[in-house]
């Protein structure tokens, strides 16, 4: 196994917390995939020369953070959030038959841009830095019912400018990772109610100003460095907010 090599550790942080980025850093660069155990305890510990109790407050961190999970009896895993079905925690669409569905993915553009400054400020990058725009539509039995405007940095995700739309795939997050050898770790997610612009009108079929849903996501790496800003809006008809109090 060809082990990649890691940034320079902050020395100031405290031990457990430079293994916590050490082990972080080598399942950001594929070194286990997910779902695959990391090495046990024992075997770190002896690896970086560390007491066991500094092991396991790394992993502690490392689970707390959802990068990895612990399985009694089978060791710790390699967890990946799923992000494919989340915005339909909220955007419930339904097939014929009254199953809930997911809608099919569609890039209608993509190039370098000059990214606006509410996603330069988002992705933490300098007026002078180069991004890529994707613009993608959700589509259901032919129909488009959401809209995504979304921001990366061109340095991390140049690949995606010359790949195949076939290459890319329905999915994004699995093409970061295939194409980019970037994944997503984590995301945050804000909710607001806008009215729908011409442009909504015109692609989702609803009338102009009528209220849309609007999801913001921004996606950061398993380095903690954000690397994903997206807009994504739908129509208010379609949205659902379900939550269970106990």
């Amino acid at each position: 196994m060809i082990v990649s090599s890691s940034p320079q550790p902050d020395l100031r942080l405290p031990l457990y917390q430079r293994l916590r980025d050490e082990i972080a850093h080598q399942i950001a660069r594929n070194v286990w995939r997910s779902g695959e155990p990391i090495p046990t305890e024992a075997e770190l510990a002896a690896t970086h020369r560390v007491a066991i109790g500094t092991v396991r407050k790394a992993i502690d961190v490392l689970v707390a953070d959802g990068l990895v999970e612990r399985q009694q009896g089978r060791g710790t895993f390699v967890r990946r959030p799923r992000f494919d079905r989340s915005l339909f925690r909220f955007f419930r669409h339904l097939g014929p038959d009254g199953n809930q569905v997911v809608p099919e993915g569609r890039i209608l553009s993509r190039e370098a841009r000059t990214a606006p400054g509410v996603a330069r400020a988002a992705l933490a990058l300098d007026a002078h830095a180069e991004t890529i725009q994707l613009v993608r539509i959700r589509v259901l039995q032919g129909r488009p019912i959401l809209s995504e405007e979304i921001w990366l940095p061109a340095e991390r995700f140049a690949p995606l400018l010359t790949a195949s739309l076939s290459e890319i795939g329905d999915l994004l997050y699995p093409a970061y990772e295939r194409l980019c050898n970037e994944i997503v770790a984590r995301a945050e997610e804000t909710l607001t109610v806008a009215s729908a612009t011409a442009a909504d009108a015109e692609c989702l079929g609803i009338a102009e100003g009528s209220p849309v849903v609007v999801v913001e996501r921004l996606a950061f790496g398993f380095d903690g460095r954000p690397i994903e800003w997206r807009l994504t809006r739908g129509a208010a008809a379609d949205f659902r907010y379900r939550i269970d109090i106990r």
